[in-house]
Parts: structure tokens; C-alpha cells; sequence
């Protein structure tokens, strides 16, 4: 029962810092309302961002629950991690931070290791500052090229669709570091 009073705890705190960060840079409902308006005349926008995820086990993600099979399955079926990331514009952990990617991952097939990866990139620099996109899809982590779905986003980024094409440059799978190279096409207003 504590490990889930513990899982409880972490979520309710994420909850609470996300709402304590995005109060912060929301804008008004009627500013909302009155931008949604003028859709009708805005011409749909694409971008395209290139930058690099780095996860650390046990430093920027950590472990939040597992199945009682989990220990015994070649997929890890049922691990279950949080994480908040650093994206940076070059594939060294020194590179310049340009924001972080926060949300969950868990091991979701028996057949293959494959992610099941709820995400937010949150953008801290430059013009993107406190917009983010959000990803929701399927992540065949031993495959080298992958693609996963871009369903959302806030900021510069409202009402994105698009599609994030991930590279690993590194991968240590005992360990579970990783540095996946992001190439991102979006479209949004």
C-alpha cells in the first residue's frame, strides 16, 4: 500500500506544480476566446524544430510502479516511469538547454519493448518561450527510426498536429540512458 500512497503523492504533486507553472503563462479566457475568433482568417502555419532529449535513469526519470510480471518479462510489461527531461539544441548533455520534456512512459507490449509515452515538450528559450507540444503515441524503443504523434499544443503552438521523427545518437539499454535526436513538423495557427 505505500508504494501507491507514494504514487499517489507524486502525481498529485506534478498535478499541482503544472497547474502553479501554466497559471503563470496562460492567457485570459477572453484573450483565448477572442484569438479562437480570428481563426476563421489565420493562415495555418508549419515549423519545423530540431533538438535532443536526454533521459537519465534515476536522474531524470524515475520509477513509479511495475507489474508483478515485470521482473520476468523480456519487455519489462507493466514498468511503469515519470520523467522530466532536458532538450537541448546540440546531442551533448552540455549543449544549450532550449526546454525540458515532462510526462510518463510505460512498457505497454509483451512482443516487443515498446513504450506507450504521454509527453510535453515545454520550450524555455528564445521565441517558443512557455509554449509546448504535446505528444501521445506508441514508442518501438529498439527500433533506430521512429515516428510518433505531435496531437496538441499550447502557446505559439495552439491547435498543433504534426509528427516527431526520433533517432537514437545514444542508448545505453542496461542502464536506460538514452539521447534520442527529435526532428519535429508541426502545424498549427
Amino acid at each position: 500500500m505505500g508504494k501507491y500512497l507514494t504514487v499517489s503523492l507524486i502525481l498529485y504533486f506534478i498535478g499541482q506544480l503544472t497547474l502553479l507553472v501554466f497559471s503563470s503563462i496562460v492567457e485570459s479566457p477572453q484573450k483565448v476566446e477572442n484569438w479562437f475568433q480570428g481563426l476563421k482568417a489565420a493562415e495555418l502555419k508549419v515549423t519545423k524544430l530540431h533538438f535532443y532529449f536526454h533521459d537519465l535513469r534515476e536522474h531524470t526519470s524515475v520509477e513509479v510502479a511495475s507489474a508483478n510480471i515485470t521482473a520476468s518479462s523480456p519487455t519489462l510489461f507493466g514498468y511503469s516511469a515519470i520523467m522530466d527531461d532536458s532538450l537541448t539544441e546540440g546531442p551533448e548533455f552540455s549543449s544549450k538547454q532550449v526546454g525540458r520534456v515532462q510526462g510518463l512512459y510505460a512498457s505497454a507490449s509483451f512482443k516487443e519493448f515498446s513504450l506507450l509515452c504521454a509527453m510535453t515538450l515545454v520550450f524555455t528559450d528564445e521565441k517558443y518561450n512557455g509554449s509546448s507540444l504535446s505528444i501521445l503515441g506508441s514508442n518501438p524503443t529498439m527500433h533506430q527510426h521512429r515516428e510518433m504523434p505531435i496531437v496538441g499544443g499550447t502557446g505559439v503552438f495552439r491547435m498543433a498536429r504534426g509528427i516527431a521523427m526520433l533517432t537514437y545518437i545514444f542508448f545505453d539499454v542496461p542502464g536506460g540512458n538514452a539521447t534520442v535526436e527529435y526532428n519535429v513538423i508541426v502545424q498549427h495557427y
